[in-house]
Formats: C-alpha cells, structure tokens, sequence
C-alpha cells in the first residue's frame, strides 16, 4: 500500500474505531445521567403540581411526566451492562490514540519508503478493534455520539483526509427528524392562528 492509500486508511479507521468509542461512551451516559435527570424534574415538577394544584395545564404535564417515566423504564435494563460500555469505550479510545500515532508515523516517512510494518500495526490494531464490541446500543446514542465526536473531540487528523462537511456531522436520522418537528410546529401554528 502507498503512502497516501495508507494516510487515507488510517484516517478512515481512526474515524470508525473514535465513533464506536464515542456510541458506546454514549450509551453509558444515557443509561447514567438520564433516570437522574427525570427523577429531579419530576421531583421538583411534582412538588410544584402539589403547591400549585389549580395550574391550567396540570394534566398534560402529568402526561409528560408519564412518558419520561416510560423512557426510564426502557432505560433501566441497560443497567447492569453500563461499566461494559464505559470500559470498552476507554479501550477503542486507546486504539484510536494507536491509530493517530501511526498516522503521523506514515505521514512523516517518504513516499518512496516501505509501509508494510505500519499496515501490519494498523491490521493489528483493526483486529483488536474488531474483538469485543458491543452491539446492543441504547436508542438515540447515534445522535449523542456525533456529538461527542464532532463537538467534543479532537479529529483535525481524520479531517486532513476525510474533508468532513457539514452534513457528515448531523446523522440522517436527525436531520430528518428535525425537518419533521419543524414541519409539525408550522403546521400546528397554522391550525391555531390562521
């Protein structure tokens, strides 16, 4: 493999093995933070629905209440797996640091020089990456995960070659999503006011 091919593998592998990192640190941090999170509001909504019994809207908000406790509940088998996710997340994070290092390797050796070390190293590293993943991801830690990556990491390494745009850091899911909120709101303002 050339020099260039090389650089463009490596960015490419980099990219893969750092966004399966960041999907299973995700899904650790939904399962951690979430129920917390909807315990609090509810807590303090709740309280708050005591003090203020009278309030217009008292049903719909017991309804969103309701469907955050849903939320929790499909949370809550995730659970007992959480440090699987977080450990194996801080393993591919050590793999992409190996990755990026050979990366800058292969980048600083010239073109006319041999490369069948570092693309052995990389298969190397691809194996391990390949070994242990775990599939079962929570719902939504896609969205969370291109987050964490692109606003949250360092990847100007991956970038030099995979030029990302603007659409590569919204998934298709969200951007379709979000086009559907935005068209339900119009929509609903329609019916309302006009």
């Amino acid at each position: 493999m050339d020099k260039d091919r090389l650089l463009y593998a490596l960015a490419e592998n980099g990219y893969n093995v750092v966004f399966g990192a960041r999907k299973h640190f995700a899904t650790y941090d939904i399962i951690e933070k979430i129920p917390g999170i909807f315990a609090f509001f509810g807590l303090i909504i709740g309280v708050w629905q005591i003090y203020y019994p009278t309030f217009k809207y008292n049903t719909e908000v017991s309804l969103v209440l309701i469907f955050l406790s849903i939320i929790a509940l499909y949370i809550d088998p995730y659970k007992s797996s959480k440090e699987g996710y977080k450990d194996r997340g801080e393993k591919l994070i050590q793999l992409h640091n190996q990755l990026r290092q050979l990366y800058y390797s292969v980048k600083s050796k010239s073109v006319n020089d041999s490369f069948i070390q570092e693309e052995s190293e990389m298969n190397q590293i691809l194996t391990q990456y390949n070994t242990g993943n775990i599939a079962n991801q929570i719902l939504f830690s896609d969205w969370y995960a291109h987050y964490k990556l692109f606003a949250k990491s360092q990847y100007d390494w991956i970038d030099e070659q995979k030029h990302f745009k603007f659409r590569d850091k919204f998934p298709l899911s969200f951007r379709f999503f979000a086009f559907i909120v935005i068209i339900g709101i119009l929509l609903l303002y329609v019916y309302r006011y006009l």
